[in-house]
């Protein structure tokens, strides 16, 4: 007879067991289903993770430093392959041990994949393995096809789908044939489902961002959830246009998901509904835009929702799967949801109800807006606990005193003509500050969290950012010639990307000179495909086609050419009264936020308490440095992993920079400088007994060099 005190301590033992058997592998690409990013390996602490070294490099070849490629992949490691993609999409295993190329699958090369080669490339954060028996896939998506492929060989699976792919742009319920679905994270396995979102676009006309599931094996369509609700369904009555769900867009999953396997229940946090930035023509809360939704897996029938943001004209989409953790409330524990926001919240829930952790309060919030046909939200939710991990105002007071007199008062100046002081001050035409910024509080790296401790482990940016409307264009008087319609479908369809100017605009690059680095029929494949975060255009017309490339080429003999504008081409619901110059960083003439430091910081969130356990500024400007200037972080994206061993691994900074920091204090530990800066998650994975941390450094965002290298780290034998 097992006696009770030892009965409770073998209880522990095995549990614990269970756990390091569950969180010692790193076959998703959120580490686990729970999306919490922690290995339960220790091989590598505190005391000696300044011995690492690398164990191996593999380029992947084919980066494109031209047009800033990137690799964003968190790669998984199954039965000691790593399996990850390159910049150009490529499907690669490597031997996880030593880095070699087991196979590789390119969908663009006609002997791989004769039906679906022709597709937009976009950006991939991580690929995602199922296996029933001898039957062992990888499935992931190349532009708005989802592809299975045999993850021994790396031939296509030809009875899945249609010669191996799935057509995302099929099954939605809406013709979005000349639009696009893209995702761009990775789906959740739930026994045979493999549920996916996916990127839309964040204007009008726009594919609607239902969520789906699909069978494995077959590809077949098995389920969908309205995110934009039809008549009849919960959700609908928060339209007040009744039509809504038949031109409405957006309202997608592009994050990716997190699943309760035990339970059933899939996470799927949800962005905005499009346009982003004006919504006279969607009033009202748009349910179920800005959500996360618990969902049953096997059903798609929706169990709980929260929206964080009601009739967002902000952009801030739910930017990160939540991570599933449990925490010890008042002595009890509790099965929790924790969703960090690009605004710097997390809110917590109980993972089957729903119900707040901690308190929610409803903000007031600015409503009085310039913009005709708005109607904004009164009031916003705001979790009491946890404490925010950005700073969320920005006064005169926070504007960059580390730049010379004159630059300070050049954004002083600016600074006091836009309209500012609140986060949820409205979308104007003289300009209104965001902050936190367009890509962030949180990010798609998402966060990390730590079930011994219970801490949660988040980085931010804290980036301002301009966001300034402007009135449309009318059709009919302007579309004279190539040049006149060149520049207004340019307004219309590029501008929020590249800026008024094609000077570029936030992360998106300047089209000036694309005379030179693209040929006529280059151009328009690359309107009709699109590649990375740019999307395809296949709704316009070949003669909209021809005006936009006279005028972003400037080919001079074809911008006096009479443009002879198609009546009644665009639905009305998608005409806007309003466009917005871009996304538009706040910076200094010296190219520094306009806000005083810091710009990016690594977060430790104790969950029980709602507290926050440290922060340091992650990244640095070697030049600050050099004056004296402590380190100021910089934007990051990716995210970090934690481990048993008390480390915190993150690179996601634009210095290249990769780090390993302690989980506890928030001291960095060691450092190297990566090839090209590591815009992803690392994973971290044992091959027999030795383990390692891998990262990708894919670089290209920020104006960095681009990278095509998977680089390994280990202990010395």
């Amino acid at each position: 007879m097992i006696k009770p005190g030892l009965a409770c301590l073998l209880s522990v033992i095995l549990s614990c067991n269970a756990n390091n058997e569950k969180y010692g592998e790193w076959s998703v690409a959120g580490g686990s289903k729970e999306n919490i990013r922690y290995s339960s390996l220790k091989q590598i602490d505190t005391a000696n993770v300044k011995s690492l070294r690398i164990a191996w490099v593999y380029n992947t070849g084919d980066a494109d430093t031209t047009n800033r490629s990137q690799i964003q992949c968190s790669p998984i490691i199954v039965d000691n392959v790593l399996y990850g993609t390159s910049p150009m999409l490529k499907l690669v295993a490597l031997d996880a041990a030593t880095g070699a190329l087991k196979w590789q699958f390119d969908s663009r090369d006609s002997t791989q994949n004769k039906r679906w080669r022709s597709r937009a490339m976009n950006i991939n954060r991580g690929v995602t393995y199922w296996e029933e028996r001898d039957d062992k896939r990888i499935l992931y998506s190349v532009g708005s096809v989802l592809f299975a492929i045999n993850a021994e060989t790396g031939k296509l699976i030809t009875d899945f789908g249609e010669e191996g792919g799935v057509d995302l742009l099929k099954g939605l319920g809406r013709d979005v044939d000349h639009l696009y679905v893209m995702p761009t994270s990775p789906g959740m396995i739930y026994k045979n489902l493999y549920i996916v979102g996916g990127r839309t676009n964040e204007n009008l006309p726009a594919a609607p961002g239902h969520i789906r599931a699909f069978d494995v094996k077959t590809g077949k369509q098995q389920w969908i959830f309205h995110t934009i609700p039809q008549p009849g369904e919960y959700g609908y009555d928060t339209w007040k246009d009744t039509a809504a769900y038949r031109f409405a867009g957006a309202v997608n999953n592009w994050s990716g998901f997190s699943l309760d396997e035990k339970r059933g229940i899939v996470f799927a946090p949800t962005g905005s509904a499009a346009f982003d930035f004006y919504g006279g023509k969607r009033l009202g809360d748009n349910l179920f835009a800005n959500c996360l939704i618990a969902l049953d897996a096997a059903t798609g029938k929706r169990i709980w929702h929260f929206q964080t943001i009601r009739h967002d004209v902000w952009d801030r989409d739910l930017p990160t799967p939540p991570a599933l953790v449990t925490i010890t409330r008042e002595g009890k524990k509790i099965d929790a949801v924790a969703q960090p926001t690009k605004h710097g919240y997390v809110f917590v829930f109980e993972r089957e109800t729903g119900k707040p952790v901690f308190p929610i309060e409803e903000m007031k919030v600015p409503t009085h807006t310039e913009l005709i046909g708005e109607e904004l939200s009164p009031t916003q939710p705001a979790p009491v606990l946890p404490e925010p991990f950005a700073r969320q105002t920005f006064t005169e007071a926070d504007l960059n005193a580390l730049v010379p007199d004159s630059s300070y008062q050049d954004i002083k100046q600016r600074f006091n003509r836009y309209l500012n002081g609140h986060m949820f001050d409205p979308p104007s035409k003289q300009g209104t500050v965001v902050f936190p910024g367009f890509d962030g509080g949180a990010e798609w790296g998402g966060p990390a969290f730590d079930p011994a401790s219970g801490w949660l482990y988040v980085n931010a940016n804290e980036m301002p950012w301009i966001l300034k409307m402007i009135d449309a264009e009318e059709d009919e008087d302007y579309l004279e010639t190539y040049a006149r319609a060149g520049a207004r479908l340019y307004r219309q369809h590029c501008m929020s990307c590249h800026g008024p100017d094609r000077r570029g605009a936030g992360n998106y690059p300047a089209l000036i000179g694309m005379d030179k680095k693209y040929a006529i029929g280059q151009f328009h494949e690359l309107l009709a495909n699109g590649r990375r975060m740019m999307p395809s255009f296949k709704q316009l017309t070949q003669q909209e086609k021809e005006a936009i490339a006279s005028f972003v080429l400037e080919r001079k003999q074809e911008q006096s050419k009479r443009f002879v504008p198609e009546k009644n081409k665009i639905d009305s619901n998608e005409l806007q009264p309003y466009s917005f110059t871009g996304y538009n960083k706040f910076l200094t003439k010296e190219g520094y936020p306009a806000i005083n430091p810091p710009w990016g910081t690594l977060n430790a969130i104790n969950l029980n308490t709602g507290k926050i356990e440290w922060r340091i500024p992650l990244g640095e400007f070697p030049e600050l440095m050099a004056k004296g200037i402590p380190a100021t972080g910089t934007e990051n994206y990716g995210g970090p992993a934690v481990t048993a061993g008390g480390v915190l691994f993150i690179a996601a900074t634009r210095d290249s920079k990769f780090r390993a920091i302690h989980k506890k204090t928030g001291e960095i530990l060691w450092e190297t400088v990566l090839p090209a800066p590591g815009y992803a998650t690392p994973s971290v994975y044992a091959v027999n007994g030795k383990q390692y941390v891998v990262i990708a450094c894919g670089g290209g965002k920020l104006g960095s060099r681009s990278g095509d290298a998977y680089i390994a780290f280990a202990l010395p034998d």
